[in-house]
């Protein structure tokens, strides 16, 4: 895919493959788990070619201090979430990177954009639940996105569920730089999915916070960004399971089910 028109012609412009690592412990869960690194790299979807990289780290609210445990897994320093920004203003930050790494893609005024991600967590489990546990608006482009994992099986085969290292040899590619690494592994995930795209295989929404919908529209100059609005349904806490309140005024009054009085404040408002 060295030229444009090469290989399997995809629908979208653009693909966001992102990579979030998140506060965390040594054999427990942490609530609530919060993001502290966000990379983005830009794929080209039609000539495979990385456009882009972004990435800034993150200040938890909740729990500041990150353990040892979460600096040796991830290589994260503490100066490096002291210094971080908030979620809030990582997302903005990420979406007028977006914007401008965007701009000049023959002259559209508005690009087909998908986020990518292997498996379906970081944006049907961290990203949604963080933003509406913080009351946090997000950009529509995270509502839906391609589980790597569902093309790596087309294009590869095999059975069993494999990691993404795993993956990445599987398709003859060497692993670069550290596991872990929020930036490293969106890299490396790029870099697959460019494999994927090679071998003819057409990338397709996999994942979903709402009925399929179209392409996602990245609209030139303003941001795209989504609004809640109002929830019915079962509520759910930020860590995914169903909470302790209920529904009031159309909002979840919601109280995690997994915290107790040890830690801490248990309620909070989520959209």
């Amino acid at each position: 895919m060295a030229a444009r028109g090469q290989g399997q012609l995809q629908d979208f412009d653009f693909f966001v493959v992102v990579d979030f690592e998140a506060t965390c412990v040594k054999d427990a869960r942490i609530f609530p788990q919060e993001i502290i690194e966000f990379p983005a790299v830009l794929v080209d979807g039609a000539t495979g070619r990385m456009e882009s990289a972004f990435r800034r780290y993150v200040r938890p609210k909740h729990h500041p201090l990150l353990t040892q445990f979460c600096r040796e897994l991830t290589g994260i320093r503490q100066e490096d979430v002291d210094g971080g920004v908030d979620l809030g203003e990582a997302l903005w930050l990420h979406d007028d990177w977006l914007k401008e790494a965007t701009a000049g893609a023959g002259n559209k005024r508005s690009v087909r954009l998908a986020v990518v991600t292997w498996g379906d967590w970081d944006c049907r489990t961290m990203l949604e639940f963080e933003c509406r546990f913080k009351g946090i608006e997000k950009p529509s482009y995270f509502d839906q996105w391609i589980n790597l994992r569902v093309p790596f099986q087309a294009a590869f085969g095999g059975g069993g569920r494999v990691n993404l290292q795993e993956a990445v040899r599987a398709a003859g590619l060497d692993w670069e730089g550290r596991l872990h690494c929020g930036l490293d592994d969106a890299l490396n995930t790029a870099r697959l999915l460019v494999a994927i795209m090679r071998r003819g295989v057409k990338i397709t929404i996999t994942g979903s916070l709402a009925p399929p919908l179209s392409a996602p529209i990245l609209q030139q100059p303003q941001p795209h960004m989504s609004s809640y609005g109002g929830y019915s349904g079962t509520c759910l806490c930020y860590c995914g399971l169903a909470n302790r309140g209920g529904v009031m005024q159309g909002k979840c009054f919601s109280g995690c089910a997994n915290w107790g009085p040890a830690m801490g404040a248990q309620f909070g408002w989520s959209n």
